[in-house]
């Protein structure tokens, strides 16, 4: 949903979620001389841009790659991140079509970030005024000024506009916590295209699979096994292994317990890739809200009339890039010239 209003006196904007859409968002207003404070519930920002430490070094957790497609994505990246947070992944990836039946992925420069995904992420946040371990649990207000209230009832702003970069579940929730009710009606649709992901990092103390250092399984458990180890900038004793579990058996195990779900992710991975070597460490993470089905999506949402917008990778086709595309979207409607 799309309004026009007079956006002309936003000087002020909070955005909640510090992701790259919401990182992309603060950047892009700065450029346009708008004040922009971002909140994040976690520690740190990233968003699915996410790592774990583990023994020896990190394992990407979520997003496990990026393409650029968009040019200003690269340009924005190189400016506000700098050229050495991210490098291409080298090497060969495969999908599998059946057993010992595998294709090589299209040819197509695939980029992370060094020495872990959230480099690049933590890079965009320097200079940007982040306020970490901050829930928002509602907005008060209205389109004349709108304040942020925490989990514990703490406020802050008013701030002109509001741009939440949430999975479309939680920013739902927090519209309807806001007397919002119609703005959260929009979410419906779009909440129940949302599927979650379990993960697992594995470590090896040798090599299980070597044909492949990312690959797309034919498995009704998993649907993506990567070794991590091999992305620039990692320096393993051994190798990491990171399994994404498929949404529909994600979606059936969400709430199983975490060794067990492990258990059978490993034991799918060695049906898969014939080894028979047994993992030495375990690492684990629920990912509740981790990508969009539904490709009809508007690339962002601006309701002008509240002053109110929504970008997340979730509202453009669910892509890492597709983060920086809604959210410079977003900002080029909210102050009505070109963003970047």
């Amino acid at each position: 949903m799309i309004n026009k209003s007079d956006t002309s006196n936003i000087r002020s904007v909070a955005i909640i979620g510090s992701g790259l859409a919401g990182l992309t968002a603060a950047r892009l207003l700065y450029n346009q001389g708008i004040d922009a404070t971002v909140f994040e519930k976690s520690r740190g920002p990233g968003g699915r841009l996410a790592s774990k430490r583990v023994s020896g070094g990190s394992a990407d957790m979520g997003a496990q790659y990026f393409t650029i497609r968009n040019p200003a994505f690269l340009s924005f990246l190189e400016q506000y991140a700098g050229t050495g947070t991210f490098a291409p992944w080298q090497g060969q990836f495969g999908y599998q079509l059946g057993p010992d039946h595998w294709e090589a992925f299209p040819n197509e420069q695939r980029y992370v970030g060094v020495p872990r995904m959230t480099a690049f992420s933590r890079a965009l946040s320097a200079d940007v005024n982040l306020v970490a371990r901050t829930r928002i649990a509602r907005l008060d207000g209205n389109h004349d000024g709108r304040s942020l209230v925490t989990a514990e009832g703490q406020r802050t702003g008013p701030f002109d506009a509001v741009v939440i970069t949430a999975p479309p579940a939680q920013a739902r929730d927090l519209l309807r916590a806001s007397g919002l009710t119609d703005l959260a009606a929009e979410l419906d649709d779009a909440v129940r295209h949302v599927q979650p992901c379990w993960a697992v990092a594995a470590h090896f103390t040798s090599v299980p699979f070597a044909r492949y250092v990312g690959m797309r399984v034919k498995s009704n458990i998993l649907s993506w096994v990567a070794n991590n180890s091999s992305k620039p900038g990692r320096d393993d004793d051994g190798q990491w292994w990171v399994l994404h579990a498929t949404s529909e058996w994600s979606q059936a195990n969400v709430d199983g317990p975490a060794k067990q779900v492990a258990g059978k992710m490993i034991r799918e991975f060695q049906a898969v890739t014939g080894t028979d070597l047994v993992p030495c460490d375990l690492v684990t993470h629920r990912w509740l809200y981790a990508k969009s089905s539904d490709p009809a999506m508007p690339v962002y949402h601006w309701f002008a009339d509240e002053r109110i917008g929504l970008a997340g990778d979730w509202l453009s086709g669910g892509r890492v890039e597709g983060a920086f595309d809604s959210a410079s979207a977003l900002v080029q409607a909210i102050t009505e010239v070109p963003a970047y």
